[in-house]
């Protein structure tokens, strides 16, 4: 069968620079031998995708198929599969869960042994590839790949989900939004009346303050050299704004000002620099300030951390996908969302075609969208 995707026409390499557009391809060849073919409805746009096309993460094998946050439809099941059947609604999980293996089977982390055996290879979770394009293999991205109308996936790399959920909102808890939720209620496990700050106030960093908010902090300080993000950061739950541009001096300094010298009890990182993340530590309390590095920063790069700037008991903690194990809490999640336990829809700020997905990262670079969903058909 041979439906439209999309690949990326590499050219070269620029940190820091989107210099991967991407190109529609219409002979992409699905090679559907006894696995789940999906079709893909709705996607969203995200940093790590952006990352992966400019090189920056050691996942992404060029030439390969983007995008990992999505929802879409059961299409088709090969023979033995009991698990899924034709019609199912469904969010694929870049996170896989084959709650078999020694890491699925321990409360301590929600990473699957599957997905740290196969992420660096461009295949899907099972080992196998299953995109072609003119008899060339095309790499698969986190064993998902939904920036393709059909795709084929493992079902460790898929759940069900209450079919009433709309696909252009819900795609969203494939990635971004428990991402930053849970970085707040999972990992940081923030306190009743703490005082939190954010850096970035992007899809994740606004759903990390969400998670504040929802866990009670009394004060919430987001940080954004955008200030058109302040006004948007409180109705998720800003308290406080601070932009870099308006001071002088480190944001930390500023922080450590406007708490009497203390700093925050939580502080997370949803920008994915080594400079912020930098920030974010030493604005936290000295003795029991909590940071959690949630964005995703590049291959290789360090954060300078003096060890007397750690040594009175502030902690330094990062996880993915805000702790959660996905086949386990996506359904839940989407469940909470239906009944407007906590917000998805505001995160939808623009809705694009798949032919105009470049526009959709356009405006990620500029720092005008919080998420940009992709109709796929």
């Amino acid at each position: 069968m041979s439906k439209k995707g999309l690949n990326i026409e590499y050219k070269h390499r620029v940190s820091g620079h989107f210099e991967h557009h991407m190109n529609i391809v219409e002979c992409i060849e699905i090679l559907n031998i006894c696995s789940r073919n999906i079709e893909i409805l709705w996607t969203g746009v995200c940093g790590s995708d952006a990352g992966a096309m400019a090189g920056k993460l050691p996942e992404a094998i060029f030439p390969f198929i983007p995008g990992h946050e999505a929802a879409g439809v059961v299409e088709s099941v090969g023979s033995g599969i009991t698990e899924f059947k034709e019609g199912d609604t469904v969010v694929p999980l870049w996170l896989s869960q084959c709650e078999q293996c020694y890491f699925c089977k321990s409360p301590k982390t929600n990473v699957c042994g599957k997905l740290l055996a196969t992420a660096k290879l461009g295949v899907m979770v099972d080992g196998t590839s299953r995109f072609r394009c003119r008899g060339k293999s095309i790499h698969h991205f986190l064993g998902v790949s939904t920036y393709s109308q059909y795709a084929v996936m493992d079902c460790s790399s898929l759940v069900k989900v209450n079919p009433s959920a709309p696909l252009d909102k819900v795609c969203l808890i494939g990635c971004g939004v428990p991402t930053g939720y849970g970085s707040a209620l999972n990992i940081a496990k923030v306190e009743k009346g703490s005082t939190c700050a954010v850096w970035g106030l992007g899809t994740i960093g606004l759903a990390a303050v969400m998670g504040c908010k929802d866990a009670g902090a009394a004060r919430i300080i987001g940080v954004d050299v955008n200030p058109a993000k302040f006004e948007l950061g409180k109705q998720f739950g800003v308290t406080e704004f601070i932009n870099p541009k308006d001071h002088e001096k480190p944001v930390e300094q500023v922080i450590l000002e406007m708490t009497g010298g203390l700093g925050c009890d939580f502080t997370f990182e949803c920008v994915g620099n080594i400079n912020t993340m930098k920030s974010a530590i030493q604005g936290s309390h000295l003795m029991w300030g909590k940071s959690v590095m949630v964005g995703v920063a590049p291959a290789g790069h360090e954060i300078p951390v003096e060890y007397k700037s750690i040594w009175l008991g502030r902690t330094i903690t990062a996880g993915l996908f805000g702790a959660y194990k996905p086949r386990d809490s996506i359904p839940k999640l989407v469940n909470q969302y239906l009944d407007k336990k906590f917000k998805v829809d505001e995160f939808v700020s623009h809705t694009n075609s798949l032919e105009k997905i470049n526009e959709g990262f356009d405006l990620l670079k500029k720092g005008e969208t919080l998420r940009t969903v992709i109709k796929m058909h």
